[in-house]
């Protein structure tokens, strides 16, 4: 029965270990703690690492030196050279602050992106470093005041005058990129103030500048997959600046901290930037592997910055209805109105009219190729390079004084590199065990309780079933072939409580009888047949025994009597108890002569008690269970 217990035990563990399986391969109870723990909730996990990121975004940023700027502007070379500087190193502290959560699935923070000098990255470049650039207001005024009226023209070109801007001049490269001061900036601000509302201006300061902005982003709590995506920018899934879905959309992209995750290997994604002015599309180019998880790499597709040559639906980039050469996009209304237009870094992909007044650019796929690593399933950037090139697109500006030199220029100011480099290791061991070790956990996990449970449950089965087959055979084919007088003789030893082996008047046949034990091997060793020819033979020379034993002890007998003697069985004789097998004759009055009696022996005490036992009794032990299996009669001495 303990034994059946536990088989009955190790079944029912088999079902549970199959209907766990059974739980994993439907319900994938990693997905729900995926899901969990990828929606932006108040205090949750990933919540906090999308809020104030951990990890380490440098914006690497390289100037144009111009070193022929006497030469050009005195007119002995017709090509401005420029020489790339830098990098000029600054780590963002990415932060997205005062955050509401709202009702309809969607969270309201104000993005903040402040930049911290990293000298030590900088490889050996500083922020005090003296470089020829471009000056940016004078060029930027005189390219608004150029489409205006000759009255405008003329005081324009009076206030250049006495304060005898220059576009090219020397300045250092901190003050080009986080803005420096000029009289004509402060002439600007004060005459154009609805235009010109700061008193000093720089590219990358203008390019951070987040005053007022605010977004709404998806939760996940509706569609996880969207966790972390832009809903709207400042009110707004469509920016300003643009007319036309195509261009203007921003909702469902990624300001780069999180990507839309559970894409597919030919599914593309959406990357917004202040400093891009669009949501640009990202495409998959390969799959790989990055800090240790698989990794989809997301390029810009081909001919991004078109405007309508190529892809039709790209003229809504056409500001104004004039469109710029491909590889060049228009983003003056981003830019405060100045004459800015992006591009890849070194005229990248563009178009070969970009080259035609300048030198020194040398497009490079390598370095100047934009690529994001991201991992699919949780839209978690891997490694981050994104990489553009801030230009000025300037028109006929040949009407303004000291500015006739680059009408119609794309003159390059600087390109930047928005990196990542990797994720900090306690954020890489993270999202490794989210992602690398629990899904491969729960699928091991299911095939162990697959396999386990249909082992134990058919093992167990097997074991149970062929008992109870066993069981039921040998109810019904096993033999008692012990004799039923002796199961008799132990049904009365036990109601008698008595020690005796055997009952009174019941002798074994043969000591070695008494000693065996019958089972199911000997019985099936030995036939009912070699038993009974076995049985005989020992009853046949236990009478002979007999025989001598009774010549021996009554000789004083006639040879009448000792014929008589002779055969304890008389064949004659019935086998009633009332018949009698000698008396005496009348003519023979012998006193000597003894009468001797037929009877038959039985169990009782009361026909027991008159035997006198002629000898030790040893060799009528298997006599006396041979005579009451044959039946036989026995001649007794009566006294």
């Amino acid at each position: 029965m303990y034994r059946e217990n536990r088989l009955f035990l190790l079944f029912l563990l088999g079902v549970i270990s199959l209907g766990m399986g059974f739980v994993i391969l439907f319900l994938h109870p990693y997905d729900a703690l995926f899901r969990w723990k990828v929606v932006l909730s108040d205090g949750g996990e990933i919540f906090e690492s999308w809020r104030k990121p951990e990890v380490k975004l440098y914006t690497r940023i390289y100037l144009f030196n111009i070193t022929n700027a006497e030469q050009y502007m005195s007119g002995q070379d017709t090509k401005v050279k420029v020489k790339e500087v830098g990098p000029f190193v600054y780590r963002e502290a990415l932060e997205h602050s005062n955050v509401t959560f709202n009702d309809n699935g969607t969270l309201s923070t104000i993005p903040l992106h402040p930049l911290i000098w990293e000298e030590e990255l900088s490889e050996g470049n500083k922020e005090d470093d003296i470089l020829y650039l471009p000056h940016i207001a004078l060029l930027s005024i005189a390219n608004v005041v150029s489409q205006e009226s000759f009255m405008t023209r003329f005081g324009l070109n009076n206030l250049i005058g006495l304060t005898n801007s220059q576009p090219l001049m020397k300045m250092t490269a901190k003050e080009f990129m986080m803005g420096y001061k000029s009289e004509l900036m402060t002439l600007g601000n004060t005459f154009m103030p609805s235009w010109i509302y700061f008193d000093k201006l720089g590219l990358i300061d203008r390019m951070y500048d987040f005053n007022g902005d605010y977004e709404t982003v998806f939760t996940g709590e509706t569609d996880v997959s969207r966790s972390g995506l832009i809903d709207t920018y400042r009110g707004s899934t469509d920016l300003p600046q643009w007319d036309g879905k195509h261009c203007s959309n921003v909702q469902n992209a990624s300001d780069g901290t999180k990507f839309q995750g559970g894409v597919s290997r030919n599914q593309s994604v959406l990357f917004y930037r202040k400093s891009l002015c669009r949501a640009a599309p990202l495409i998959p180019a390969e799959e790989g592997v990055k800090n240790g998880m698989k990794a989809y790499k997301y390029v810009f597709p081909e001919h991004m910055l078109d405007n309508g040559k190529f892809i039709e639906e790209n003229k809504c980039f056409c500001r104004h209805g004039k469109c710029l050469p491909e590889g060049l996009i228009d983003v003056t209304d981003c830019y405060y109105g100045f004459p800015i237009a992006l591009s890849y870094p070194h005229f990248y992909k563009g178009d070969e009219v970009l080259f035609s007044k300048v030198e020194g650019l040398t497009p490079n796929k390598e370095q100047h190729e934009t690529r994001f690593w991201v991992q699919p399933n949780a839209g978690l950037p891997l490694d981050v390079s994104s990489k553009f090139q801030i230009n000025m697109a300037l028109g006929d500006i040949s009407m303004i004084r000291h500015t006739e030199k680059f009408s119609n220029m794309y003159l390059p100011l600087l390109w930047f590199d928005i990196r990542m480099y990797t994720l900090p290791p306690p954020l890489e061991l993270k999202f490794k065990m989210y992602l690398n070790i629990l899904p491969v956990a729960e699928q091991c996990w299911m095939y162990i309780s697959f396999i386990a449970g249909t082992i134990l449950i058919l093992v167990t089965s097997y074991i149970l079933t062929f008992k109870i087959m066993f069981k039921s055979y040998s109810k019904k084919n096993t033999i008692n072939f012990r004799p039923s007088i002796w199961v008799e003789r132990e049904k009365n030893n036990k109601v008698n409580n008595r020690g005796d082996i055997y009952a009174p008047c019941e002798l074994p046949l043969s000591d070695t009888d008494s000693d065996q034990t019958f089972d199911t091997k000997t019985t099936f060793m030995k036939t009912q047949s070699d038993k009974i020819k076995e049985l005989g033979r020992r009853l046949s020379d236990r009478v002979h025994d007999v025989k001598g034993k009774f010549e021996l002890g009554h000789s004083k007998q006639t040879a009448k009597h000792n014929d008589r003697k002779n055969s304890l069985i008389n064949p004659d004789e019935s086998q009633d108890e009332t018949n009698e097998a000698f008396k005496s004759d009348s003519s023979e009055s012998d006193s000597d002569t003894k009468t001797y009696r037929f009877v038959k022996q039985s169990d009782s005490e009361d026909n027991c008690k008159y035997l006198e036992v002629l000898d030790d009794g040893s060799e009528f032990d298997d006599a006396d269970r041979r005579r009451k299996n044959s039946k036989n009669e026995l001649y007794i001495h009566i006294e």
